[in-house]
């Protein structure tokens, strides 16, 4: 078993191009023993954004504070403390702070994402269709 307060992971910006105003703590991942999902938290400042993308794995979401919107493709889900969001794989997803106090969330993914082979199948929305398949770009 672990047990840790959150602070004491780094908080990093992300490093995608397309983030704005956004930071992440890797809470719990493999370098933890975790078998199957890493646990990451999000901070969004006020009207920051993570980068609009897709990626072949899926992830849950649990909004912790603040206020927001996803963009499921074009369609956007107002979001609240304790809403919680089922990204599927391959899906053009986007986190926006619409309010005036940083948006914080938990995000669970595979395992396999925090994998160089993972990190690089994140495609940003521009190499992306528009139904959501990730497809490189010419």
């Amino acid at each position: 078993m672990k047990v840790n307060h959150f602070e004491q992971a780094e908080q990093a910006a992300v490093p995608m191009e397309g983030a704005v105003g956004c930071q992440m703590r890797r809470l719990l991942g493999p370098e933890d023993g975790t078998p199957t999902f890493a646990m990451r938290q999000f901070e969004v400042a006020p009207g920051g954004h993570t980068p609009r993308h897709s990626h072949p794995y899926e992830h849950e979401v649990f909004v912790l504070e603040g206020e927001g919107v996803v963009l499921e493709g074009e369609r956007e889900h107002p979001l609240a403390a304790g809403d919680v969001i089922f990204v599927v794989p391959d899906e053009i997803h986007q986190f926006r702070n619409t309010g005036g106090r940083p948006l914080k969330f938990l995000c669970l993914v595979p395992n396999s994402a925090m994998t160089a082979a993972g990190a690089a199948s994140v495609r940003l929305a521009d190499a992306c269709t528009t139904t959501g398949v990730a497809q490189r770009a010419n």
